[in-house]
């Protein structure tokens, strides 16, 4: 069997490890692997790399992703899934493993439905694939971003400020949530629950009152205001531009939260965008035993023709779940969590 495999999507911690997992796993199968350059795109123009076991000897722990990524939507071109389909022949490939988050396993479960062979890993630092408790690349984001709130606690101290942390987070604040909770983020402020202003401050102050000199407060940035005037409910982005899947690039949610704290509380405020940092380096121990067993549970469903379908991690069990139902919807932070986070508040 001949298997194409590519990483869709923004880079992520773990993705070698799947890389790694799959070529050894086919190779036990006596199965060739090939690498599909720069996502859904080297499908369309045909850009490939050869996997074998000294192609992926000794990348298990580089971040980052050694066939390259792109956020190329094969859907966007009406004629897309027919090149698709042709270039999957023309290669000789029996199937495709298809690694990514919503968007990318969003286009291989309507490629699945024109008749591509293929089964997903789910990747995003943002865990807010649906089916899955838990994607790789998460606890790498969450392990970064406390260890970045614990360095801005010293400074905040040292200087009496309130330090704004922006962390990642388009439509979920499970990295906000997580890491605020780990790192004893004063307040932590997600995509679920619009932003109240005025009880962002009081806490704030009640906190101060207190003889505390300092706060942290963590923000996803996608997280919206509830209450202020012509951005109510709005994202706030970098530009309006949108990339093939009709994203916008975010940024800056911070930088207006620590303008309008410091007007309201006069307390010193500053932000902090932790932006790439989070999505870079070598994945921890935990991204690289999942890594580790999404790719070797994906060659198995190969081999066994389990197409159109999802590893997921369910409890603590592997399990196969349909690509539709993995990208039927967003998985948002579990509200029972979140109250956990506000137990520290203020």
């Amino acid at each position: 069997m001949k298997i194409g495999v590519l990483t869709g999507g923004g880079d992520c911690p773990g993705l070698n490890a799947v890389i790694r997992a799959v070529v050894r796993k086919a190779d036990a199968y006596d199965s060739r692997v090939v690498g599909i350059r720069n996502g859904w795109k080297g499908l369309l123009d045909l850009t490939t790399m050869d996997l074998d076991l000294k192609m992926v000897s000794g990348i298990l722990h580089i971040g980052g992703t050694i066939v390259g990524t792109s956020r190329t939507n094969p859907l966007k071109d009406p004629a897309g899934p027919d090149k698709v389909l042709k270039n999957l022949r023309i290669l000789g490939l029996d199937a495709l493993i298809a690694i990514g988050g919503e968007d990318t396993l969003g286009a291989a479960s309507k490629l699945f439905d024109k008749g591509l062979p293929v089964v997903g890993v789910p990747k995003t630092i943002d865990n807010d694939l649906y089916g899955t408790d838990f994607t790789f690349g998460f606890d790498t984001a969450v392990s970064i971003a406390t260890e970045a709130i614990d360095r801005i606690h010293t400074t905040a101290e040292s200087h009496n400020r309130v330090m704004v942390v922006e962390v990642m987070g388009r439509n979920a604040g499970w990295i906000a949530t997580f890491s605020g909770i780990a790192g004893g983020a004063d307040v932590v402020l997600i995509p679920e629950k619009p932003i109240d202003m005025d009880n962002v401050c009081d806490l704030i102050l009640r906190r101060h009152s207190r003889g505390k000199s300092y706060s942290i407060v963590v923000v996803a940035e996608g997280a919206k205001f509830a209450d202020k005037p012509g951005m109510n409910g709005k994202l706030i982005v970098q530009e309006t531009r949108t990339d093939e899947f009709g994203h916008v690039r975010l940024g800056g949610i911070s930088q207006l939260l620590a303008q309008e704290i410091e007007k309201r509380t006069q307390f010193e405020t500053r932000y902090v965008v932790l932006g790439h940092i989070q999505r870079g380096g070598s994945p921890t121990a935990h991204d690289r035993v999942l890594a580790t067993r999404y790719g070797v549970f994906a060659t198995e469903m190969v081999h066994r023709g389990d197409f159109g379908k999802m590893a997921a991690l369910q409890g603590n069990s592997i399990v196969a779940i349909p690509l539709a139902e993995a990208t039927s919807k967003i998985k948002t932070v579990d509200m029972g969590l979140y109250s956990i986070a506000e137990e520290f508040f203020g």
